[in-house]
């Protein structure tokens, strides 16, 4: 089951106002941007961070989970806690780099 629009729309409302969040779609699941940063994937409507030593203690007691066939383990995020969403994501978004620009051809 893919993500929703539905959903992906209901995930960026979540965390909106802790910078610019837009979403992209890929490989018909979604990635979640903040500040043109990757910060997290939502895959089969389940949203899932990338496990980081900056979150980890705030999400020991998350569900974990893979995106998807062959990723690495993610913590899975509840959507649900505004508050709570907002906190990790502002972590993630400081320790994640710029993608690297493609080159053109």
């Amino acid at each position: 089951m893919a993500t929703t629009q539905e959903f992906i729309e209901y995930v960026c409302e979540q965390i909106a106002g802790i910078g610019e969040v837009r979403y992209r779609k890929m490989f018909g699941e979604y990635m979640v941007y903040v500040n043109d940063k990757p910060v997290m994937i939502v895959c089969d409507n389940v949203p899932f961070v990338k496990k980081l030593d900056c979150i980890a203690e705030s999400m020991k007691d998350a569900e974990c989970g893979c995106p998807y066939q062959g990723a690495k383990e993610h913590y899975i995020l509840d959507i649900d806690n505004q508050e709570f969403c907002k906190e990790i994501i502002k972590e993630v978004e400081k320790v994640t780099p710029l993608p690297k620009p493609k080159k053109k051809k």
